[in-house]
């Protein structure tokens, strides 16, 4: 018998329908395990660019706020411990990053997909395919 244990879950939000389909998708499995989730927004601006200096859009961070309390207590209402984690930095990166942070010990990456056309996907590329093809750990991607 496959005895595998999910103790920590990564997902990553964005605010999108997708991003919510995600955790909805994450609690689920965290309800089934007894897992715990910690919810990633990372910010793509760099640290030490060109906008240094300019004072962060304060109608952007009540957002990520309001995003990450909702976030929070739909986990709290399903019984599921909640953490936040805000970075700023290139997305993919910081995920990947994170999710292999041997401090954090993530069993699982729960993210949504914009569900981009094959076409599309292959000129833009995508945060979802980045995590799939740098994660060495399982990704469950949700459309």
């Amino acid at each position: 018998m496959i005895n595998k244990k999910i103790s920590k879950i990564l997902v990553p939000l964005d605010g999108s329908k997708n991003s919510i389909r995600a955790l909805e998708m994450a609690i689920s499995v965290a309800r089934q395990f007894g897992a715990t989730i910690t919810g990633a927004y990372s910010t793509n601006i760099q640290p030490h660019s060109e906008f240094q200096g300019v004072i962060v859009n304060k109608e952007l961070d009540n957002e990520i706020k309001k995003m990450m309390t909702n976030a929070k207590v739909l986990s709290a209402q399903n019984g599921i411990v909640f953490k936040e984690k805000l970075m700023r930095g290139d997305i993919g990166y910081n995920l990947i990053k994170l999710a292999h942070d041997k401090k954090e010990k993530f069993n699982l990456i729960v993210i949504g997909s914009r569900g981009r056309s094959a076409v599309r996907e292959l000129f833009l590329g995508s945060v979802s395919n980045y995590v799939i093809h740098s994660s060495k750990i399982p990704v469950l991607i949700v459309k």
